[in-house]
C-alpha cells in the first residue's frame, strides 16, 4: 500500500522591490488576513495608533496599502518625507520673507529605521524605549504566547543590529530608532498576521536592497543602511532598479525572524497570493511585495531552508613544503577572505608524502586567493573549478556564563533549530583568562542557551494565561 504524501502549508515572500513593515502587512491583508484583526491588534497595544488600509495601484497591479497613523500623523518613508520637507521649505521661502514655525502634518521615518516615525526636523516627543519597555507593552496584551515571542524576537533582532552598529549592548540601546509607535504596530501586527495564515514554513527570495545613499542622523550613508546590512548577514541580496532604500531595518528583521531560508520560487500547489504596496510609485518598477501561500512536499524544503550559491574551489598539490609554512599559508588564506581551507595527506609521485591544499572561495575572490597561494606556498600550479554550495541558514545568540559572554551559533532547517554550538574562540578566550577547562566553558554555554529557551517559552505561556484569565474576569464584571 502506497502512503499518500502529506503536504506542508508554506508561505513565500518575493522581495523584488525590497520589504518594509507596511509592505508586509499589506501583503498579508491582500492574501486574506482580516483587516479588522490587524486594526484590533493596533488598538490593543494602547499606544495611540490606528491603521488605514486601502487599495492602490503600483505598476498597473492592484495591491493593498497599509499606513500607520499616530496622533493623527501619517508615517512616511524618510526619502519621501525629506523630499516633501524640501518642497515645503522652498514654497515657504518663496512666499514669506519672515520666519515662523510650521505645524508638522506628517511624520518622517527615522534615519536608520525607516518605519519609526521619528523625524530629524520635528521636536522629539518620543525619547525612546528600552527593550524591557517594549516587552512590557507587548506582554500586557492578550495575544497568545507564540505571537508575543515572535514580536519580541523581531525587536531583539533589530536591537542586536543597532547595538552592534553603535558598539554597545542591546540593554543600553534606546529604541528611538525601532521603538516608535509605527514600528511597534508594524512588528506586532506582522506577528499576528503571520500566525493567522497558519503556515508551517516561511521562505524568501533574494532581496533587492535598492541603491544610492540615504540621509541619516549620522550623515549620508550608502544603501543598505548599517542596521539593515547587519540584519541581512548570510542572506542573498542584490541591487536593481530605483536607487533608493528598498529594504528597511524592520523589513529585514521580519525576514530574519520568520524565514527559514532563501530560494527561488519553490514547487508548490498555489492557494492564494497577495501584494503589499510601498509608499513610492516608481515608473517601470512595481513597488510591491508579493506573498504566495500554498502547499508543498516536505522533501522539497532542503533547498529552501538553505542558501545555495556558486563558489570556486582552488586546489594545489604540495610535496616540498614544511608543515609550519603550510599552516601559515592556510591561516593567511582564511584571513584574506576564504570561505574555508583544509589539507589532506597525499601520496605524491616518486612515493613522496605530501598534502592536498583545498580552498573554498567566493567567485570574485578566486583570482586574489590564487595569487596568495602562489606567493605563500611552493606550488607551481593551482587548479580551479566552480561548484554549487548549500549552507543552512544560521544566526547568533549570546549567553552569559559564570566566566563571561559566549556566542552560540544556531543553524535552522525547515524553520526548526537543527544544530547549535558555542563559538570556539569565545570559549577558548574565557578558558585561558579564567584558568578553567575549555570543555567546562563550552558545556556551561550550551546549558545556558537551553535554559534561556525554556524560560522564554515558559514565561510567555504564563503571561498569556494570566492575560486570558484577566480578560475573562473583566468580561464577567462588565456583564454584571
Amino acid at each position: 500500500m502506497v502512503k499518500a504524501v502529506e503536504l506542508m502549508r508554506i508561505a513565500y515572500l518575493e522581495c523584488f522591490s525590497g520589504i518594509s513593515g507596511d509592505m508586509f502587512l499589506g501583503a498579508l491583508v491582500d492574501a486574506g488576513v482580516s483587516p479588522k484583526l490587524l486594526e484590533d491588534t493596533a488598538a490593543a497595544l494602547d499606544i495611540g495608533a490606528r491603521l488605514e488600509i486601502k487599495r492602490v495601484m503600483r505598476g498597473g497591479i492592484s495591491a493593498t496599502k497599509v499606513d500607520v497613523y499616530s496622533k493623527h500623523e501619517k508615517d512616511l518613508p524618510r526619502g519621501v518625507f525629506e523630499e516633501q520637507q524640501r518642497q515645503g521649505q522652498q514654497r515657504h521661502d518663496h512666499a514669506h520673507a519672515h520666519k515662523h514655525d510650521h505645524a508638522k502634518t506628517v511624520s518622517g521615518r527615522d534615519s536608520t529605521a525607516p518605519e519609526t516615525g521619528q523625524s530629524a526636523v520635528s521636536a522629539p516627543h518620543e525619547h525612546g524605549r528600552r527593550l524591557a519597555d517594549i516587552r512590557e507593552i507587548i506582554e500586557r496584551t492578550a495575544l497568545c504566547s507564540g505571537i508575543k515571542k515572535t514580536a519580541i524576537k523581531i525587536f531583539e533582532a533589530l536591537g542586536e543590529a543597532e547595538a552592534e552598529v553603535h558598539n554597545t549592548s542591546i540593554d543600553q540601546i534606546h529604541f528611538h530608532e525601532v521603538g516608535a509607535v509605527d514600528a511597534m504596530v508594524d512588528i506586532v501586527c506582522a506577528a499576528v498576521g503571520a500566525e493567522s495564515i497558519k503556515v508551517e514554513r516561511w521562505m524568501c527570495s533574494p532581496l533587492n536592497v535598492g541603491g544610492g545613499t540615504v540621509q541619516c542622523a549620522h550623515g549620508t550613508l550608502p544603501v543598505p543602511a548599517p542596521a539593515t546590512l547587519k540584519l541581512l548577514r548570510d542572506a542573498p541580496v542584490y541591487s536593481s532598479g530605483p536607487q533608493v532604500e528598498l529594504v528597511t531595518p524592520t523589513g529585514a528583521a521580519i525576514v530574519k525572524t520568520l524565514c527559514s531560508g532563501f530560494a527561488p520560487f519553490p514547487a508548490m500547489k498555489i492557494d492564494r497570493a497577495g501584494y503589499g504596496a510601498g509608499t513610492r510609485d516608481f515608473p517601470q518598477h512595481p513597488n510591491l511585495l508579493r506573498l504566495t501561500i500554498g502547499e508543498a512536499e516536505p522533501g522539497s524544503f532542503l533547498e529552501a531552508s538553505s542558501l545555495t550559491e556558486r563558489i570556486t574551489v582552488l586546489e594545489a598539490n604540495l610535496d616540498d613544503l614544511s608543515p609550519q609554512v603550510l599552516a601559515y599559508a592556510m591561516e593567511r588564506v582564511l584571513a584574506e577572505g576564504a570561505l574555508d581551507v583544509f589539507s589532506v595527506p597525499a601520496q605524491m609521485k616518486k612515493n613522496r608524502p605530501g598534502a592536498l591544499l583545498t580552498v573554498l572561495a567566493r567567485m570574485e575572490d578566486a583570482n586574489r586567493l590564487t595569487e596568495l597561494i602562489f606567493a605563500e606556498t611552493s606550488t607551481l600550479g593551482v587548479r580551479r573549478r566552480e561548484e554549487q554550495r548549500q549552507t543552512l541558514s544560521r544566526h547568533w545568540e549570546t549567553v552569559d556564563t559564570t566566566w563571561g559572554p559566549v556566542r552560540i551559533k544556531i543553524a535552522n532547517m525547515n524553520g526548526a533549530v537543527s544544530n547549535y554550538a558555542p563559538e570556539y574562540e569565545d570559549c577558548r578566550a574565557l578558558a585561558e583568562a579564567r584558568h578553567v577547562p575549555l570543555r567546562t566553558v563550552m558545556q556551561a554555554a550550551i546549558q545556558q542557551y537551553l535554559q534561556a529557551e525554556q524560560q522564554t517559552s515558559a514565561r510567555l505561556d504564563t503571561e498569556a494565561s494570566i492575560q486570558q484569565r484577566r480578560a475573562k474576569s473583566e468580561k464577567r464584571f462588565s456583564k454584571s
